[in-house]
């Protein structure tokens, strides 16, 4: 009996998914002061390895494809050689706008992916247990993204930043990345976008607009991005607590 269930569970990874991890990388870092914050160091190594390395050690990730600016190809390229990762990895361009670049990456990855997992590549304390989480809900939906509550009220202004309502928040959730999706939908939600000349920040945002289902479990709060220099000690901080909690 031992053997017939270890068959089982043979056939069961054998259909497994085939999933590309796509990261964006090709961002201006306009609020780091002039620093590339990719490529800031975070206790030990930069920004953008850390959150390589978080993916590779992701077990139901097959490759990864990280979407650049042109004027950065060759130093991503020479980070992912330095991070030694062990899944088959590539640099593309990617373009002026997110959408542009995820679509391009999109385009590049294998052609047995089922499965695309977008990820920023300024979130480095993404866990590789969360991604595996969403990388399994995607396999029965459209699109899933990790969600936590809001802290802080929102308010609504105009111009003048004058304000003109406040939401409730207890409806309101704060969407993170990774985002998983069925390949073929994001491919064609990212295009359909783009053609139309809409402008969306948010890779779910795309599905959605396509009619389509986009689903949300519960995120891990220390999955931050990286956009101000606090960020970085913010971010610093985290790791020191992992890292004692380990040993």
């Amino acid at each position: 009996m031992g053997k017939l269930w270890d068959k089982i569970r043979g056939i069961r990874e054998k259909r497994r998914p085939f999933c590309t991890a796509i990261v964006a990388a090709a961002g201006r870092s306009e609020r780091m002061n002039g620093e590339n914050k990719l490529f800031m160091d975070l206790n030990g190594a930069p920004v953008l390895m850390r959150t390589l390395c978080a993916i590779d050690q992701a077990a139901l990730v097959d490759e990864i494809i990280v979407a650049t600016r042109e004027d950065l190809l060759l130093d991503v390229a020479d980070l992912c050689s330095r991070a030694a990762l062990r899944k088959p990895i590539r640099v593309v361009k990617g373009g002026a706008s997110r959408m542009e670049s995820v679509l391009a990456a999109a385009t590049e990855a294998d052609q047995r992916a089922e499965l695309l997992a977008v990820h920023d590549g300024a979130r480095p304390l993404i866990r590789p247990e969360e991604i595996d989480k969403l990388i399994r809900r995607g396999e029965s939906t459209f699109a899933v993204a990790p969600a936590v509550p809001l802290a802080d009220t929102v308010k609504v202004v105009d111009e003048a930043l004058r304000v003109i309502s406040t939401p409730d928040r207890g409806s309101m959730l704060s969407v993170r990345t990774p985002q998983v999706f069925q390949a073929d939908i994001l491919k064609a939600a990212l295009k359909s976008a783009l053609d139309a000349g809409v402008e969306l920040t948010d890779d779910c945002a795309a599905v959605e607009r396509l009619g389509k289902e986009v689903y949300l479990i519960q995120g891990d709060p220390e999955n931050i991005k990286i956009t101000t220099p606090l960020d970085i000690t913010i971010a610093a901080a985290i790791l020191a607590q992992r890292g004692r909690e380990q040993r």
